[in-house]
């Protein structure tokens, strides 16, 4: 039986680092974790309940609250994340929630909270993790880490079209706006920030299609099994 590994995926926003960890994961069989929807599920329970982001007391205390979980949806084929029992996984794609998520990501005891969450879903390997800090923070041991990246403009192209399906209200404009500021936020956070590991594979799909990309990643993960 082929030993199971970890892999990690970092990069940008709307790099498509879902979608490639969603992919490997079925290929391989193993469990999907989008850290991601980690972070806006917390983003969501702090807005839902008003939580003062400047008050480390409150923080602290609504942490405390907060279960989360991946449960398999086997009519769609993917694991929904669950917020104290409640499928949130819809709710927290909104656009409130994209403009909140890198703020509540920055804050210290909420990425404390969610990387021991983390660690814990990955300590018997068989994990493909998508994030920010999964290669340098979370699983720095991983076997295969992999930074996705792809140019600025094909990234807002991107997220304006999965956006715009959901909300035809939307411009382009306020979609480069939120990435610009969620790239900016991301790579300067204190804790935890946005950075290519020494040892993971850039992957740059500005120019690769979905199949290319996925095709790559397969290989790298066959060399390191």
């Amino acid at each position: 039986m082929a030993k199971k590994i970890i892999v990690a995926i970092d990069g940008w926003s709307s790099c498509g680092k879902s979608t490639l960890a969603k992919q490997l994961a079925k290929e391989l069989g193993y469990i999907y974790v989008d850290s991601g929807a980690m972070y806006r599920a917390i983003a969501l329970y702090f807005l839902r309940n008003n939580i003062d982001l400047t008050s480390t007391k409150d923080i602290t205390v609504a942490l405390k609250n907060i279960n989360l979980e991946f449960i398999f949806n086997a009519q769609n084929g993917s694991s929904e994340i669950f917020l104290n029992g409640e499928n949130v996984e819809y709710l927290i794609r909104d656009m409130l929630i994209a403009e909140k998520v890198s703020n509540v990501a920055a804050i210290k005891e909420v990425r404390e909270f969610a990387v021991a969450q983390q660690q814990k879903m990955g300590a018997k390997k068989g994990i493909v993790m998508d994030g920010r800090d999964i290669g340098t923070v979370v699983f720095p041991k991983a076997e295969l880490k992999l930074f996705m990246t792809a140019d600025s403009a094909i990234r807002v192209q991107r997220r304006f079209k999965e956006l715009f399906e959901k909300n035809p209200n939307i411009s382009i404009e306020e979609v480069k706006d939120n990435l610009e500021l969620r790239d900016y936020i991301d790579s300067n956070r204190e804790v935890s920030p946005l950075k290519q590991a020494k040892d993971a594979i850039v992957l740059d799909n500005s120019n690769l299609s979905e199949k290319q990309q996925f095709q790559l990643a397969v290989d790298w993960v066959k060399e390191k099994i």
